[in-house]
């Protein structure tokens, strides 16, 4: 299990960073593909309970013009693509005919597609900042080393679980080793890359703060369905969506951080 989630990391990492250091449409491009693998396995996963059979296709549309939006317009029209989207998808549902819970099929279609699509955007607005390949370079990887050394921690010192009803080997040993370790490392990450200690510790923080909540937000909808992982695309980490689930909180949170206190 751990020789195949290192070789599936092995194999996607060099694309992740190179479009990272390319930025723009490259960024923008395998972004967009990664967020519409997600929102398929979102859907697939609450079809299965029958309450995403709703305006899934244009919940897919939302979650791609949300990322290319964020891009080729400078996000100038995140808010009117979004009342678009909600009054087309309304509409589309009100046709509808022969619908269990139509209701309940919107509202998971769209928070779906806001969930991923909105907070997911959020790579590319940071990668567009000045500085931009340093702050998203701190914010992934002081998730990816929170969330590894949670795991490694968690499997040799976990003993109370951390929340049993969404994910049973989640322990508060790990957690908080992970903070730890976090925290340190995104100190002498943001160091390395330039923008110094003090921003890096900030980050180290915040993101390993927030992430485990990114990993619990998709726990909360597996576990009721009654799944391990979102997919399988992705051997030994599962499906996109659950390679996703802590950047989708640390991003955005690195933005609004840099956005603030970042000049």
């Amino acid at each position: 299990m751990l020789l195949t989630r290192v070789l599936t990391a092995a194999v996607l990492l060099p694309i992740v960073l190179g479009a990272i250091y390319l930025g723009g449409p490259w960024l923008t491009g395998l972004l967009t593909l990664f967020l519409g693998i997600a929102y398929y396995e979102f859907a697939t996963l609450m079809g299965e309970q029958g309450m995403a059979r709703g305006p899934f296709p244009i919940g897919m549309a939302l979650v791609v013009f949300l990322a290319l939006n964020a891009y080729w317009t400078e996000d100038a029209l995140a808010a009117p693509l979004l009342a678009f989207a909600f009054l087309l998808s309304l509409a589309w549902q009100i046709l509808q005919r022969g619908q269990e819970a139509p209701a309940t099929q919107w509202c998971v279609s769209m928070a779906g597609a806001v969930y991923l699509g909105w907070l997911g955007r959020y790579v590319v607005l940071l990668r567009e900042m000045p500085r931009g390949l340093q702050w998203v370079l701190l914010a992934l990887l002081t998730t990816w080393i929170t969330d590894s050394a949670a795991y490694f921690i968690g499997r040799r010192f976990g003993r109370h679980r951390m929340a049993p009803r969404l994910s049973p080997r989640k322990t508060w040993e790990g957690a908080v080793g992970g903070w730890v370790v976090g925290v340190a490392g995104g100190l002498a990450v943001g160091d390395l890359l330039g923008l110094g200690w003090a921003h890096g510790l900030a980050v180290g923080v915040l993101g390993s703060t927030v992430a485990p909540f990114g990993d619990l937000a998709v726990s909360l909808f597996k576990r009721q369905v009654g799944v391990k992982d979102t997919g399988h695309l992705l051997p030994g980490h599962g499906g996109m969506w659950d390679r996703l689930d802590s950047p989708l909180f640390v991003v955005p949170t690195v933005y609004f951080y840099a956005l603030w206190f970042g000049t």
